[in-house]
C-alpha cells in the first residue's frame, strides 16, 4: 500500500532519499513505493485507502517520464488525412518540438472507416483518406524520427455513439496496432459507458492484450475515460475519471483524471483549472511510468498567451503527459516559445517523477510544489484571480533546509540569490514556476516588485487595488512595493511607471538609496489621467533597475468607465456596464440569457434586469455617487424546458471588494427581493456563483434592479 507523508517538515535530503525511494531509483528499493505529498491534500481529495494498486518498476514502462507529443483531436477535427499529419509530422521535426520531446503523432478518432471492421475481424483505415495504409503512414511518421500513436475504444462499436470500438476484439485489435507499427494507443470509452461497462475490468483487458502482443511491442496506454458527474450526467463512482486512480497506475502509463478540458476550438481557462484540480486529486499514485493526465495542452484555442502559459506551468508541476492539441503549424512564435522552454520541460521530465501537490490552503493565489531528483523543488505560484497579486511562500514550507536558496524563473530565465522567502508578482491567470535550490550566498539578491496597487482617487483613499475604476480627469495615487527577499542588500534600485500615451506618472517622493535584506520600500507616484480620455481598460505596470538587474511588474489595470447613474430609481441594466462575463454565452439585457424569452420567475414577468448563467460578473461604475441599490434575484423559469439537473445559483452584490449582500442558494420557483446601502461605494460588481451543482442550467436573473444616485 502506498503510504503518503508530509514532506513540509523533512530536510531536502531525507525528501530525496525518499522520493528516490518512491520511484525505485535508489538501490533495493520496493516495489510498492512510499509516496510523499506536499503539504495538505487539494480540495476534495479523499485519502488513499483500500488496495492500492502496485504499478511496475519505470524500468519497464515505455514512458518512465511522461510522454510528449501531438494528437489530431482539436487541431484537425476528425476528417483528417494522411498527408495533413504527415504535414504536421514534419513541423514537429522542423520547428525543434520533436527535438524538444514531442515525438509522438497521435491519430485520434477519425482514422477509421466507415465500416471500421473489415470481413476478416480486423480494423481498417479510410481507404480514401488513408490510401497506403495505417502501417505505412506509421512507417512514414518513423521516418522522420517520431513514434505514431492510435486510437479506439474500450466499448463494442455503436454507431452513432462512437467511430469505433475493440469491445470483443482487444486481442485482435492489439496485435494489429503492434503489427502496424505503432507506439501508443489511446483507449476511449465513449461506447464503453454505453454499452454500460466495468472500465476497470474493460481497461485491464485491454493493457493485457496490449502487453501480450503477438509482435512484442512496447505501447503507450493512454487509459481514457472522460466520464464525469454531472458533465456526462448520472454515473456510478466505479464509471468515472475520478476513479480511475484505483487501478489505472498498475496497468496503463497514463489515466485520465477527469472529462475533455475543452470542446474542438474551445479551451478555456476556467476548464483548464477544473481539470487541473481534478487532477491533483491523487498523486499519491503517480511516478516514473505512471502519470496523472488532465488532458491536453491548448495554446490559441481560446486561452490568452498568459492562460497557456500558466497551464504549461500547471501540467509540468503535475508531472502530466504534454500533449498539443493545437495545429503546430498554426501557432505563434511565443506559443512555441513556451513549449520549447527548456527549464520547464526539464521539470516536466524530472526522473523523479513525482506530481506536485499543493503547499497550504487552497484559494484565489495557491503554491504548487514538485520535488525533483537534484535536491531542488519546482514552485508554481498559481493566481487564479482576475487582477495581478503577490503569491509568497518559504524554502521550509517547501521541505528545504539552509540559509540560502538559488532561485530560477524558468519563464524570464532570471537566477537570483533569498535566504528563504519564495515570491513572486504573479499576473491575473498567471503562474511564477520557479526552481528553488539550496545553495551557498551566492548571486544577485532576489528583488521583487509588488504590482502598481491605486491607494486614491483624487482627495478620496480607496482600498488599495490592482484593478481601478476611474473616470477621465482623475488623479491617481499609486504605490510600488519593493522587496529584498535575498542576504545582500539591494542599493540606489530606480523605479519607474509605465503608463498609456497621453498619461502623466510623477514620483512622489524619492527613491530608496538601499533596500536592506528581508526589508522592503515603498515608492509612491501620482498619475493623471487626461480628461477626454476614452472608455476602457489601460495598463500601469512598473520597472525596476538595480544591481540584481531589470524586471518588471505585471501590469495593473485602471479602467476609465461610462458615467456614474444619476436621479431617482434609474433603472440599473439600461445603464451601460463595465464589463459582463456569463458562464456560457453572454449576459442579456431585460432578457433570459441567450435572448428570446421575456426575464420570467415563478410565473411573473420581470420588463428589466439581466440574464445571465453562472460563473458570472456585471461590473458597474457608481462613482460614489449613489445611495441605494434594490431588486430581487431568483432562477429563470426558462430552466424547466432544459431539464432537471442544476438551476441553483448565488447571487452576491460586492462594492468596493467588499460583500454588501449575499442570496445563499437560491432554487427555482422563488424570486428573493433585496435592498442594498451603496452609499459611496464606486465600484459595484453583481455576481452569480452554481451553488456547488456543477453550473448546468443556472439560468440566474437580476431582476428589476434600481438606484438611487
Amino acid at each position: 500500500m502506498f503510504t503518503v507523508r508530509t514532506w513540509a517538515a523533512r530536510t531536502s535530503a531525507a525528501l530525496l532519499t525518499t522520493a528516490l525511494a518512491a520511484t525505485g531509483l535508489a538501490a533495493g528499493a520496493s516495489a510498492a513505493p512510499a509516496t510523499t505529498a506536499v503539504g495538505p491534500a487539494p480540495a476534495g481529495a479523499a485519502p488513499a485507502t483500500g488496495a492500492t494498486p502496485t504499478p511496475a518498476p519505470a524500468s519497464d514502462s515505455p514512458s518512465p517520464t511522461p510522454y510528449q507529443g501531438w494528437n489530431t483531436y482539436y487541431g484537425l477535427g476528425g476528417d483528417f488525412t494522411a498527408d495533413e499529419v504527415l504535414d504536421v509530422a514534419d513541423f514537429l521535426v522542423s520547428s525543434g518540438l520533436a527535438d524538444a520531446g514531442y515525438d509522438i503523432v497521435w491519430l485520434d478518432g477519425g482514422w477509421q472507416d466507415e465500416v471500421p471492421r473489415g470481413d476478416d475481424g480486423r480494423l481498417q483505415g479510410d481507404a480514401e483518406r488513408f490510401p497506403d495504409g495505417m502501417a505505412a503512414l506509421a512507417d512514414e511518421i518513423h521516418d522522420r524520427g517520431l513514434r505514431a500513436g492510435i486510437y479506439t475504444d474500450a466499448g463494442p462499436y455503436i454507431p452513432g455513439t462512437c467511430g469505433l470500438g475493440s469491445g470483443g476484439h482487444y486481442q485482435t485489435d492489439a496485435d494489429t496496432f503492434a503489427e502496424w507499427g505503432y507506439d501508443a494507443v489511446k483507449v476511449d470509452f465513449l461506447c464503453g459507458i454505453t454499452a454500460d461497462l466495468d472500465p476497470q475490468e474493460a481497461f485491464t483487458a485491454f493493457a493485457e492484450a496490449l502487453r501480450d502482443n503477438s509482435s512484442g511491442r512496447p505501447m503507450i496506454f493512454n487509459l481514457c475515460n472522460p466520464v464525469t458527474s454531472p458533465d456526462w450526467g448520472d454515473y456510478p463512482e466505479e464509471q468515472q475519471s475520478t476513479w480511475s486512480w484505483t487501478y489505472a497506475p498498475d496497468i496503463a502509463e497514463s489515466w485520465r483524471t477527469y472529462t475533455d478540458v475543452g470542446f474542438v476550438g474551445q479551451i478555456q481557462f476556467k476548464d483548464v483549472l477544473r481539470n487541473f484540480d481534478a487532477n491533483a486529486r491523487h498523486p499519491e499514485v503517480a511516478g516514473p511510468g505512471r502519470f496523472s493526465d488532465p488532458d491536453y495542452l491548448g495554446p490559441e484555442l481560446g486561452m490568452t498567451t498568459e492562460e497557456f502559459r500558466t497551464q504549461m506551468s500547471l501540467w509540468t508541476v503535475a508531472a502530466a503527459p504534454l500533449v498539443i492539441s493545437s495545429d503546430p503549424r498554426t501557432l505563434s512564435q511565443e506559443s512555441l516559445d513556451i513549449l520549447l522552454d527548456e527549464d520547464v520541460l526539464a521539470i516536466d521530465q524530472d526522473r523523479l517523477g513525482l506530481q506536485g501537490t499543493r503547499v497550504g490552503g487552497a484559494g484565489t493565489t495557491e503554491t504548487w510544489a514538485k520535488p525533483l531528483a537534484d535536491s531542488s523543488v519546482a514552485v508554481a505560484l498559481l493566481n487564479r484571480g482576475d487582477r495581478p497579486a503577490e503569491v509568497a511562500t518559504t524554502a521550509r514550507d517547501l521541505g528545504l533546509r539552509g540559509r540560502s536558496f538559488a532561485v530560477l524563473d524558468t519563464w524570464t530565465d532570471a537566477r537570483t540569490q533569498s535566504s528563504g522567502t519564495v515570491r513572486a508578482a504573479v499576473p491575473a491567470h498567471g503562474a511564477a514556476l520557479l526552481r528553488v535550490t539550496p545553495t551557498r550566498h551566492d548571486g544577485a539578491p532576489r528583488l521583487v516588485a509588488s504590482p502598481p496597487a491605486f491607494t486614491s482617487v483624487g482627495a478620496d483613499a480607496v482600498a488599495p487595488t490592482t484593478d481601478l475604476l476611474a473616470a477621465a480627469g482623475d488623479r491617481l495615487t499609486t504605490e510600488v512595493t519593493l522587496h529584498n527577499d535575498g542576504s545582500t542588500p539591494v542599493r540606489n534600485p530606480r523605479v519607474a511607471l509605465t503608463v498609456p500615451s497621453g498619461w502623466t506618472a510623477t514620483a512622489s517622493g524619492p527613491a530608496p538609496r538601499v533596500v536592506r535584506p528581508g526589508g522592503s520600500a515603498t515608492v509612491a507616484f501620482t498619475v493623471s489621467v487626461p480628461a477626454g480620455t476614452d472608455t476602457g481598460g489601460y495598463d500601469v505596470a512598473a520597472s525596476v533597475t538595480s544591481g540584481s538587474g531589470r524586471l518588471t511588474t505585471p501590469p495593473s489595470r485602471v479602467t476609465v468607465a461610462p458615467g456614474a447613474p444619476s436621479g431617482s430609481d434609474v433603472v440599473l441594466s439600461g445603464h451601460p456596464w463595465v464589463s459582463a462575463t456569463s458562464g456560457w454565452l453572454t449576459p442579456t439585457v431585460d432578457q433570459s440569457v441567450g435572448g428570446g424569452s421575456p426575464l420570467t420567475v415563478a410565473g411573473v414577468v420581470h420588463e428589466t434586469g439581466i440574464g445571465v448563467a453562472s460563473p458570472s460578473h456585471v461590473r458597474y461604475y457608481l462613482g460614489g455617487a449613489c445611495t441605494a441599490l434594490s431588486g430581487s434575484v431568483g432562477i429563470d423559469d426558462v430552466v424547466g424546458t432544459v431539464g432537471p439537473e442544476g438551476g441553483t445559483a448565488t447571487f452576491d452584490v460586492v462594492g468596493d471588494g467588499e460583500t454588501l449582500w449575499t442570496s445563499g442558494t437560491v432554487e427555482r420557483g422563488t424570486a428573493h427581493p433585496f435592498t442594498v446601502d451603496v452609499t459611496n461605494i464606486r465600484d459595484l460588481t453583481l455576481q452569480v456563483g452554481d451553488a456547488a451543482d456543477g453550473g448546468y442550467n443556472d439560468r440566474a436573473d437580476w431582476l428589476s434592479l434600481t438606484t438611487t444616485c
